[in-house]
């Protein structure tokens, strides 16, 4: 029996009887990070890094059973040692590390390679077998660098302050807004959230997160309040009534799915920005190398693609079927179709 099987429910270590980013509720659950595909509410221990603590109470409720560990500390559960690693992704994002009889897996969860300076850097963890996403799994997708990215966000900001535009972009609550903010050129003007990304905000600094100075959008009666403006809000609130009392506007989105064609047309926004807290198909080939393992398990993404390609580089490989959807954004079946083509 492998150390770790695919069930239903998640990912189980039937030694330890504990599973890992488990999407029905069980006894024991390791959780990677606090996005709602991977931390799901209705378990009756949660077990987590130290810096992803804090996320995961205010998304799942305070009275939930959770106990962190520092990342690199090692503990046992009947026999089978577990630690949580960087992944890069977000705050408290991890790695889990699974040893058994000198056996090692490590499952990845979401994780990203460039260094965002504000998540913990990813850390490689040398394995036999790694489980690792597929989230952005194909040649199309490269990234171009933070500093790149930025300097286009500063650039689009400015511009729109000078034309009178109060500057509205897309950015998931927990994550990507945080990145933006802590990036961007405050100098340019005020910066201003969504109320669901200030709360996100608000637990982060609790805990410790240096996080940049943000007004909530709430906050400002008059018109005027946000001229020259950053309005940072979640996906979903752009082209709503939430965005439209802003009557000047230049809309964005920054994801890694804004490099598709026709992606910015579908959101419905002026601008999109490159930006991804996921790794990119040369970053996932690197890590995967890294790593040392000769047998991968890829859960969510492109996984059969990503997963085909592996074998023919030599890898067994395997596609897994998980709940699992990369967060943000889930990618609709037709702009997956061009992806494709």
């Amino acid at each position: 029996m492998p150390l770790l099987e695919f069930t239903n429910k998640g990912i189980y270590c039937d030694q330890a009887q504990v599973y890992i980013d488990p999407w029905h509720p069980v006894k024991k659950a390791l959780i990677t990070h606090g996005h709602s595909d991977h931390a799901t509410s209705g378990h009756r221990q949660y077990i987590a890094s130290a810096l992803s603590v804090p996320i995961i109470k205010y998304r799942l409720g305070s009275h939930i059973q959770i106990q962190g560990y520092p990342y690199g500390e090692t503990f046992s559960i009947n026999g089978v040692k577990f630690s949580f690693h960087p992944a890069g992704h977000i705050v408290g994002s991890a790695q889990i590390r699974v040893e058994y009889k000198g056996e090692i897996w490590v499952a990845s969860g979401d994780y990203k390679r460039s260094e965002d300076g504000l998540s913990t850097p990813f850390e490689v963890v040398k394995c036999h077998t790694f489980i690792t996403e597929s989230t952005f799994g194909l040649p199309a997708f490269t990234w171009k660098s933070q500093f790149e990215i930025i300097n286009e966000i500063n650039a689009w900001w400015q511009k729109n302050k000078e034309e009178g535009k109060i500057s509205i972009i897309g950015a998931y609550a927990l994550g990507k807004a945080q990145r933006i903010i802590n990036n961007v050129d405050g100098s340019i003007g005020k910066i201003f959230t969504h109320g669901a990304i200030e709360n996100t905000n608000e637990v982060l600094r609790r805990q410790g997160v240096a996080i940049a100075p943000t007004i909530k959008v709430d906050q400002y009666q008059a018109k005027d309040a946000y001229n020259g403006g950053l309005v940072i809000a979640t996906p979903s609130a752009i082209n709503s009534s939430w965005s439209r009392k802003f009557k000047s506007q230049s809309s964005a989105n920054a994801s890694g799915w804004m490099s598709l064609r026709g992606a910015r047309r579908r959101r419905s926004v002026d601008r999109g920005f490159i930006m991804s807290d996921h790794a990119d198909w040369q970053e996932l080939l690197d890590t995967i190398k890294e790593t040392g393992a000769s047998t991968v398990y890829v859960t969510h993404g492109y996984t059969d693609i990503f997963s085909k390609y592996l074998r023919e580089i030599g890898y067994d490989a395997h596609a897994v079927k998980t709940e699992y959807n990369g967060d943000e954004e889930v990618l609709s079946e037709d702009m997956l179709a061009e992806t494709v083509e």
